[in-house]
Formats: structure tokens, sequence, C-alpha cells
């Protein structure tokens, strides 16, 4: 027995802090369980009172003469403190502490809020909140309201968590207009014991539901979320989490030492965490709960076994009775990472024996507006069978000859006989009721309008493509992390924090980077010697740690050829050097092979306490100010996600020989990455880099680093 089903499930409940006065959280939690019919026994507890609400009060929880699975507590943090206590001593199985006051202001709160989850683990109870609104799970085996919403939701698959109590009596609000059930529903607060990831893993154990909602404002844990999420959205019976997080147009990145720090903020992070993990972010409320219908959406097919239908690809049919809405539908199909199938000739023939000839044959199928359920359910029935769709739309707008109960009965007769998803949208509101009511009770999403249609089989074929990922064998690589230790504690024992090439690359060579040759030149004519030791053409870059971007100082020529040219370029540099920044002490030049062509590229990390390292990869060079195409993973990062990774950058297309150039090793970019992900694991100093650019040959040539920067931080004054 899992010890949460305490909470969500309990037999007994004592609300400790009940109070005789309307209006008062301790009276309308009460309240609110009583007049939601809980299954089980419930006790006020009120040393004030005889009764509450005609139902005897006990003056401590310890003189209720029953054992108790949940004591609800609503008292100040000093009494609660006392409550708690007394509640373990009873033998409570379970706390849900509705109160505020105690982490979230700080001071004498904190404190006790510590005590009190000291005092619960060492019980084996566990606790949620404080600062929640409680918990609710309207089952017809439970029917528990144990919070301050008065709105009993309505009994369904899909469980639901938010942080914020407040936004939780608005999504109950919502979710009753929109006659949505719910199978368990939380709020969690200050996540002082319960956390999103426990409930995650009930939920999942959880054969009453079958989709999982999040409303998230921070998470405090990192890696150990991913994996275990994974295993949630990946494993023998893998659950949907489709999450709203809050605070997406805050931006969160600070002012950093390399392009890595300046572009990974904090939404970053959690965009890392949801694809990797397999959660879908979305973006309103509105969405959620379209989506969620979708992911909600089960059939019983005519042998009986109940399916959730997920497409196996994203070639989409729609059949409409108006031609406006299939317009929308077809543009918000293709902004949703779907296309428009098309038909093979028989499903046409078979299309233009049953429709009339003004109907348009082709995806969309027009079935004119005065089509009744015979023209929906002939040529629905015609293109679900087309082995190149894999699900379809169905829009139906309300004329005068339209039969929605009909069609919606043909629709449910063709999906019982289909592994294809069928969803719906009936435009309007009187008019289409009772087909909208028909498909609802046989489990079919229903949509409002096209575009929320569109939107959620996106969704849908989102969900699939992460099922139906490939899993690549894992690269095997052996690492000089002892000689890396090494040159990185020298460096910070000489107070050197800001790496530049000549000691970044020696580093990356420890991890199977390809370096070019280099030297640091002090006068021009040891730039000569070096220049003509490595061989021309060679690259000249400034050297001084307050000149962090080289090219905007002009301090950098490329593709220099002879002796002559390093004597004068050499010169110029240092001065362009001191024109810019007079202030800063220059080492002097450095001299380096120039490396073969290739596409730039950048990488580099980023360190967040909590979640660890963040990789980034993307397109390098200038191109990383100008278009700040990159994509985030957090580490550890396997080659699967390296590639995916790469495959998300908007530019990839020019990895893969775009207009004639030739492809690019992108499994050497996929190796590099993962190399990164190792380094950056094992050296704990390493606080934040960049390579950039990597230099990408073609195909089978491998990678180079043209250039890096590392911040190291020692390790008395790490965060992370």
């Amino acid at each position: 027995m899992d010890r949460l089903d305490a909470i969500f499930s309990p037999q007994s409940v004592a609300v400790v802090g009940a109070s005789t006065t309307p209006g008062k959280v301790g009276h309308d939690i009460f309240a609110n369980i009583l007049k939601g019919s809980f299954k089980g026994t419930l006790y006020p507890v009120n040393p004030g009172a005889r009764s509450i609400l005609s139902v005897r009060a006990y003056p401590n929880i310890s003189e209720i003469p029953d054992p108790i699975d949940l004591a609800m507590m609503i008292l100040p943090p000093k009494l609660c403190l006392k409550a708690v206590k007394d509640a373990v001593e009873k033998g409570v199985k379970g706390i849900v502490i509705v109160s505020a006051g105690f982490r979230e202001v700080g001071g004498e709160g904190r404190d006790i809020e510590d005590e009190i989850v000291g005092i619960c683990r060492e019980a084996g109870v566990r606790l949620v909140g404080p600062n929640c609104l409680g918990v609710i799970n309207p089952l017809s085996t439970v029917r528990l309201n144990a919070s301050f919403s008065s709105r009993m939701p309505k009994s369904g698959n899909i469980s639901f968590m938010s942080q914020s109590g407040a936004l939780c009596t608005a999504v109950l609000d919502f979710a009753a207009d929109r006659d949505f059930g719910f199978s368990k529903f939380i709020s969690i607060g200050n996540k002082a014991d319960v956390d999103e990831l426990d409930l995650l893993r009930y939920f999942h154990h959880d054969l009453d539901t079958k989709v999982i909602l999040i409303y998230l404002e921070e998470l405090r844990r990192g890696p150990e979320f991913i994996e275990a999420v994974k295993e949630i959205t990946s494993g023998e019976r893998p659950t949907p989490i489709l999450a709203i997080k809050s605070g997406r147009t805050s931006a969160g990145a600070k002012a950093a030492a390399s392009h890595t720090g300046a572009l990974a903020g904090s939404e970053a992070v959690y965009d890392a965490i949801f694809r990797q993990s397999g959660i879908i972010r979305v973006e309103s409320i509105n969405d959620l709960f379209d989506f969620a219908s979708a992911f909600a959406y089960k059939s019983e097919t005519t042998l009986g076994k109940i399916t959730r239908k997920v497409p196996t690809g994203n070639r989409v049919a729609i059949v409409t009775n108006a031609g406006g809405p299939g317009i929308v539908a077809t543009d918000m199909t293709v902004s949703s990472g779907l296309e428009l199938a098309r038909f093979k000739p028989e499903t046409i023939e078979t299309l233009a024996s049953h429709l009339p000839a003004a109907a348009n044959l082709n995806n969309p199928v027009d079935v004119i507006g005065d089509a009744a359920q015979d023209r929906y359910e002939n040529a629905l029935n015609a293109v679900i069978r087309d082995e190149g769709v894999d699900g379809a739309l169905v829009i139906l707008t309300p004329q005068s000859m339209t039969n929605a109960l009909g069609t919606a009965e043909s629709i449910v007769k063709i999906a019982r006989r289909s592994h294809k998803p069928i969803l719906c949208c009936f435009m309007g509101v009187v008019d289409v009721s009772p087909g909208v009511k028909y498909l609802q009770e046989h489990g079919y999403p229903v949509f409002r309008f096209p575009e929320n249609a569109a939107k959620a089989f996106g969704c849908l074929y989102q969900w699939s493509k992460w099922l139906n990922r490939q899993q690549m064998a894992p690269y095997h690589a052996s690492h000089d992390k002892e000689k890396a230790a090494s040159i990185i504690q020298d460096r910070i024992s000489e107070g050197k924090l800001r790496l530049g090439e000549l000691d970044g690359v020696a580093i990356l060579e420890c991890y199977g980077f390809k370096v070019l040759p280099a030297r640091l030149a002090t006068t021009a004519e040891e730039a000569v010697n070096v220049a003509e030791d490595i061989g021309y053409p060679v690259v000249m870059k400034i050297v001084s740690k307050e000149i962090l971007h080289k090219s905007d100082a002009g301090g950098v020529v490329v593709g220099v050829e002879t002796a002559e040219e390093v004597k004068t370029f050499f010169g110029e540099i240092i001065d362009r050097g001191r024109q810019y920044s007079p202030d800063a002490e220059i080492e002097g030049v450095l001299i380096q092979k120039l490396a073969p062509k290739g596409d730039e590229v950048i990488l580099g990390m980023n360190r967040y306490p909590i979640f660890g390292p963040l990789i980034m990869c993307g397109l390098g060079g200038i191109y990383v100010e100008l278009f700040q195409d990159v994509v985030f993973g957090l580490a550890p990062i396997s080659r699967n996600e390296a590639r995916r990774i790469i495959k998300e950058i908007k530019g990839y297309k020019m990895f893969k020989g775009f207009r004639g150039r030739p492809e690019s090793d992108i499994e050497a970019i996929e190796k590099a990455m993962v190399n990164l992900s190792d380094m950056v694991i094992n050296h704990p100093e390493i606080k934040e880099m960049d390579i950039n650019p990597l230099l990408a040959h073609e195909k089978g040539k491998g990678v180079t680093v043209a250039d890096c920067r590392i911040i190291l931080e020692p390790p008395d004054t790490k965060k992370s």
C-alpha cells in the first residue's frame, strides 16, 4: 500500500482547526468534506466547540476514539506544530497543512516547517503543504473534497497537481464549465515533503489516472527528476504528462562571460527537463484541457478492448461540411507539425461514388453544407481506411439539415473499428449539443473550434514520436580524467579562473576533442617563428582575459600566409586591442594553425544550482548572437539526446548539405556533445564554457575546436 493512499483515499479524516464560523477556512473545508458525501468517517477537532454542522467535535485529535488516516490542519504555525506532534502520536498516516505562514514568510515560520518535516519523516507520515488548497478525490468510492474550494469536480481519469492554490480554484471553475472530470486533484503549496515527483509516481501507478496535468512554478530536483519521469512516460505503461510552467516570458538569463551563460536562462533549463523526460509543455490552461481531452480519449473497440488512440504518423485527413473551418484546420494542422494526407486513387474513387459533384474529394474533404449523416459516414469511412492517413479531424457546422446526433453515432461506429484517432469539432452550442453529448459519453473528445482540434492532434503526434523514438547504442569513450583534473587544479592554484585557448584546448584534448596546433607569441619576431614552425596559413588572435569577444575588438585575423603579414598583423592586433580596451592586460597574440573549412557550431555549458550542467548546441561563430539558434539539454547527455538536440536546431538543414553544400559530420558533433557532457560532470570546477566555433567538416572528417573559453570556480565557492 502506498503511503499517499492515506491522503487520496482515506477511510477517516480529522479536520484539526475546524471552525463553527461560516466563511472561515476551517469551517468551509469541514463543510466541503461533509457535503461532498465523503464515504469515510469525518471528525472535527476544535477545543472550543461541542459540534460543527451537527457533528460532534473533539478537543484534541488524540481524544478521537477511532484510528485516523488523514489529518487536515488549519492552524497557525505554532499551534500546527503541536497538532502535528499529537497526530503522529495518534498514528495518523497522512497530514495536509492548509495554513500559510511557514517557509514562504521565512524566519520562525521556516524553522517550524522544518521541525514539522523532521517529525513526519521520522514517523513515516507523508505531509502535503503547508500553504495549499488541499486535496480532492471525486471518484465514487471516495468522494473526498478536503479543500476550501466549494466545487466538487466531476469524476474522470485525469489527475491534476499545482503549486498554486489560487490557480486550482480557477481550474476547477474552468473544468466545471467544460464538464471536465478528474481522478485526483491536489495543491502542494510549499512542498515541504510531498513534491511533484512523489505525485507523478503515485498517479502513474493509479489505475484511475490516464493523464497527468501539472502547473509548475519551480522544481527542486534535477537529473533524478528526469530519469524518474522518463520511466513514467516511457515504461511498460507510459502515462502522458502535460505541464504549464509559470514565468515563460521571463528570460532569466544573466550577464555572463560566455555566450552559453548569456543565452541559458531558467526557461532553457525547464525546456530541457521537459524534453528529456517526455513531459509535454503547453502554453495555456485552455490548451491544457484540450490536450488532456485528446489524451484521455479512449474507445471500446468491437472486441470490447479499451484502447488509447495515438497516431503512428502525422498525416491527417479533414472531413468538413464548411470550407472556412476546413481552411482554418488546414493552416493549424501544418503549424502543429502535421501534414495533410494525400489520398490514394482508390480513396478518391470511393469518395466520388458517395459524394455530390460539388464536393471536394481531396484533402480537406468538403461534404458540402447540406450533408446528412450518411455523407459524413461514407467520407470518414473512406479516408480512415486509407493507408496514407494516420488520423482524422471531423468538422461539423450546424445547418438546417444537419443531424448532429446521427453524425456523432456514425463517427463512434467507425472509430470503434479503427486504431486511428478521430478528433471532432462540432461548432456551435445548442444545435450540436446532442451530438457533442453522445461523443463525450462514449469517450471521444469534442472541440469547439477547428484550431483546437488540430493543435490537440499535433500534441498526440508529439507524444507518439516520444513513445516511438529510436534508441541508439551509446558511445564508449576513454577520457584522461586525471590529466584534465591536474590542469584545472594547477590553474585554480595560480588564481587563473578564466581560461583561453591555450589552457582550454589542453583540457579538451583530454576528452577526445581535435584541436589545432597553437602557441602564444609576445613579439612580432616570435610570432613569425611560431607561424613558420606550425606551417602556413595561420590564424592570429589577441590574448587578454579582459577581451572576451576577440572579433569585436578586431583581434582576429584569419588566413595569414607569409612572415611579412605576420609581422604587420601582430602590431595591428595589439593596437586594436589597446584601443578597444585601454585598461586590458594583453598577454600577446596566439598563432594557430588554420583549420580546414567547416560549418560553425557552438557547444557550451552553464552550471545551475540543483540542476547541474546545462549543455548548449547551435549555430556558431557570429550567428550565435545574430540568430540565437541554440538548443539546450541537461547533463548527462546521451547519444540519443545529443541527436535530438541537434535535430531541433532551426538551422539543422545546413548540416545536411543544404543547396549543394557537403553534408557535415553530424555524428562527430554528437560525439563532441557527449564528450563535453562527460567533461563537465567529471569536473564540477568548470562553471561556464564555450567552444565557439567548433568546425564541423564534411561527413566522415570530424570536427575541430577553433576557439574556446572556460570559466572555473574554486571548489569552496561552487554553488552546485
